[in-house]
């Protein structure tokens, strides 16, 4: 199989794992989200350790903590994603996962935005277009929830601050990730101390199968990281930026084929904008990037 294909297969293979995660969350009521956060941070500690050893990337780890800068910049980006996970479980297991799906849509024009805000970067034409009917889908569904979308906007700018910081550290994931999730889990395990000491932990309480789903947390993290990795040297960034729309698309068809949420043409018209902004701004930097190729060409020519 070419190496390109087997990219594609990785990076569909990643979206769609992350696509899915509202039926594995459910799967592991009654737990909340704040609790299975904690678990997820603790057990995925132990997965990327063990990762570590694997690869033998143990060495790499050490040489990462002698780096003041990078180590900073992944403890912010350690506390973003927590509020980004525990969002996202939030949402899930409070029948919100169209919600969910809508924050990862509008995520890339949400990065767009924050390129400008925070690196001083200029848009182009079609993406202030793109822009511009992105916020007012975001006004017709803050009419249409009697609220702004919280659950999604939190994902959507806590996901985007998240990349942000790992591009300016710029560290290979699997040292990234376990640094990370070590920053976190102190205090992700002093929660479950005091879940257990006030008797209100529900990791055991629902039997064996139920402790050992909860455990599997690390490895739901771990693998769809791993699989984006191996697919992120393997085929471009337009491929992946085409890709990323697949873990939304599946988590909003689950929200209405599945969870049975409700959607009324309000939402839909809103949702409709989301997608039409999305299309134009995908459109655009495929045209973009292809002018930029063309003209790479004609100058390496002459």
């Amino acid at each position: 199989m070419p190496d390109s294909r087997r990219g594609l297969l990785l990076g569909a293979s990643a979206y769609t794992l992350w696509g899915v995660f509202p039926l594995y969350w459910t799967v592991l009521e009654p737990a909340g989200a704040v609790e299975l956060l904690a678990h997820r941070i603790l057990w995925s500690v132990l997965t990327m350790v063990l990762v570590l050893v694997v690869w033998r990337r143990v060495d790499a780890f050490r040489a990462l903590l002698g780096q003041r800068r990078k180590v900073l910049l992944l403890a912010a980006a350690a506390v973003v994603i927590t509020v980004n996970w525990g969002g996202y479980i939030w949402g899930v297991n409070n029948d919100r996962v169209v919600e969910t799906s809508l924050g990862y849509f509008i995520n890339p024009l949400v990065t767009v935005l924050m390129g400008v805000l925070v690196l001083g970067e200029r848009l182009r034409r079609l993406q202030w277009v793109a822009m511009g009917v992105a916020f007012v889908a975001v006004a017709l569904l803050t009419i249409d929830y009697g609220r702004p979308p919280w659950v999604a906007l939190v994902l959507a700018f806590s996901f985007g601050t998240y990349g942000l910081l790992k591009k300016q550290a710029a560290v290979e994931a699997v040292e990234s990730i376990t640094l990370e999730t070590l920053v976190m889990a102190p205090v992700a395990l002093a929660y479950v101390l005091w879940l257990s000491e006030a008797g209100r932990s529900n990791f055991g309480s629902h039997g064996l199968g139920h402790a050992l789903l909860i455990t599997t947390t690390g490895i739901i993290t771990a693998v769809p990281l791993m699989l984006f990795g191996a697919a992120a040297i393997r085929v471009s960034m337009v491929s992946l930026g085409l890709l990323q729309y697949l873990a939304p698309t599946i988590q909003f068809v689950l929200g209405l084929v599945v969870f049975h949420e409700d959607m009324p043409a309000s939402r839909w018209i809103g949702f409709s904008l989301v997608w039409v902004a999305l299309v134009v701004f995908t459109v655009e930097a495929l045209h973009h990037r292809r002018r930029q190729l063309r003209l790479v060409a004609r100058a390496s020519a002459v």
